[in-house]
């Protein structure tokens, strides 16, 4: 298993990020989060619970950067997500509760041809003290795939993020 993941005591996969690669919490650079993730362009990722294959298009840091939910967000939220965009391939690996939903939207009517997908997956950064690792605090997210025309699943936004109650594990 990649240790970069781990299993809390109720057996759910937490993906673990040990760097605040983007830091501020009111001030973003949704520009500089964009660049990072363009690398992740053109490469796929398996969900281990249901082994759906999922891209990551060419679409992904723009809609990312410029999204509702990301132009909304503040403060340590903000900061989650960015810091989310380190661990991709794992987030993707350990999503879990897959839900379908239509598209409803034209704009859409032909990259999610048949409808969107919903996972979740959670993550925990650190928190610092001085230069060491304090502790962790648990966050959940919502991975949104859209289902394409050509019968792909491509990752479209993360959105929805949360940080979970009294989920903060020491070092």
């Amino acid at each position: 298993m990649n240790e970069d993941i781990l299993t809390d005591i109720s057996g759910q996969k937490i993906v673990v990020i040990n760097e605040i690669r983007f830091r501020g919490r009111q001030n973003i650079d949704w520009k500089d989060v964009e660049k990072y993730v363009k690398a992740y362009v053109g490469k796929h990722f398996n969900v281990f619970e249901t082994a759906d294959k999922i891209y990551i298009g060419s679409e992904f840091p723009s809609e990312l950067k410029g999204s509702e939910d990301t132009i909304k967000l503040r403060g340590t939220n903000a900061k989650a997500k960015a810091n989310a965009t380190q661990k991709i391939p794992q987030l993707i690996e350990c999503a879990t509760n897959k839900r379908w939903s239509e598209n409803k939207k034209d704009k859409h009517k032909i990259d999610a041809k048949y409808g969107w997908y919903r996972y979740t997956t959670r993550f925990a950064l650190p928190i610092y003290n001085g230069n060491l690792i304090d502790r962790y605090n648990i966050y959940r997210i919502e991975i949104i795939v859209r289902h394409s025309e050509d019968d792909k699943l491509y990752l479209y936004d993360m959105i929805n993020v949360k940080k979970e109650k009294e989920t903060k594990y020491p070092t």
